[in-house]
């Protein structure tokens, strides 16, 4: 597995990371023994990032318990999890991340990341309280996510952080303009989330598929109805211009993330081993910069409209 360096002073971590979302249960009911198993087969794989967060329902404890029965060494896992953005107060912050350690039954979290910005709470008590965490050896290093350029350089100037955690994929690209670049400037890390758009390039749909009632898509209207068959009928000519060069829409979708220059890890959320092995086959595809714009070419630079 590649391995890019995070921010600026950072460590080297692999390319595709395991966003713990689905494991949860967010995106329908999947069994604990099923989600270890397949957190330990992306282990084995090289994928030794994991993504989770407070709010992710059980995911952090099933990624504690994963750690707890894995067999190889522990020090090659990269734990990232999240404080919840709605409270970053500093009384939460601290809390959460004592719970986070318990979860996730380690000494130290890796990454520990604002969820969303807190308009409540002063951004400067929020990272004093996170710079109190990593003083005190409790978390190496810390991060934000969903945050756009005025809140990262408002807390930028309270305190340095690592890495930004963003939605980014082929249909969502609002980042393009001014926040990858500044990442980019700035040698902050990117942790590029939902690079199939929750499912929408992973090639498994047709229109008038049915979400089960217990995946947060059944409740997504560019999952419904016109909008969902708009959107699929889009990715066709990128499933065109994929397998004319032997691959699928759900390897171009992660290799087109990964071929930004300012991606450092592109998330993926697994719910099996086979879905990990497409996300690990898919970071051997390395589009180049003009890979980039024949595919703007042929989606026109403003893309679809839903």
């Amino acid at each position: 597995m590649q391995q890019r360096q995070l921010g600026r002073d950072g460590p080297s971590v692999p390319v595709i990371g395991f966003g713990a979302w689905p494991i949860g249960g967010g995106m329908g009911t999947i069994g604990d023994r099923d989600a270890i198993k397949t957190l330990h087969h992306a282990f084995e794989q090289g994928v030794t990032l994991v993504d989770t967060a407070e709010a992710y329902r059980t995911s952090e404890e099933l990624v504690g318990r994963a750690l707890g029965t894995w067999s190889g060494p522990r020090d090659r896992i990269f734990v990232a999890t999240k404080v919840r953005g709605d409270d970053l107060s500093a009384g939460h912050i601290a809390e959460a991340a004592e719970r986070s350690l318990r979860r996730l039954g380690v000494e130290t979290i890796d990454l520990l990341q604002a969820h969303s910005w807190d308009a409540h709470h002063p951004i400067d008590e929020t990272m004093q309280a996170f710079e109190r965490l990593v003083t005190s050896g409790k978390v190496r290093y810390v991060g934000v996510s969903n945050f756009d350029v005025p809140q990262m350089e408002a807390a930028r100037r309270a305190w340095s952080f690592q890495s930004l955690q963003p939605r980014y994929n082929l249909l969502d690209r609002g980042i393009e303009a001014a926040i990858l670049p500044y990442c980019q400037q700035r040698d902050i890390g990117v942790l590029a989330h939902s690079p199939l758009a929750k499912g929408l390039f992973s090639g498994r749909y047709e229109p008038g598929h049915a979400f089960a009632p217990d995946d947060e898509r059944a409740q997504m209207a560019r999952f419904q109805g016109e909008e969902f068959s708009q959107v699929l009928a889009w990715t066709a000519p990128l499933s065109r211009w994929a397998e004319e060069r032997g691959h699928t829409l759900l390897e171009l979708a992660i290799a087109w993330v990964l071929a930004h220059p300012a991606v450092t890890v592109c998330l993926c959320g697994g719910k099996s081993p086979e879905q990990v092995d497409d996300h690990v086959r898919a970071a051997s595809w390395h589009l180049s910069a003009e890979d980039r714009r024949e595919i703007d070419r042929l989606l026109g630079s403003s893309g679809p409209t839903a």
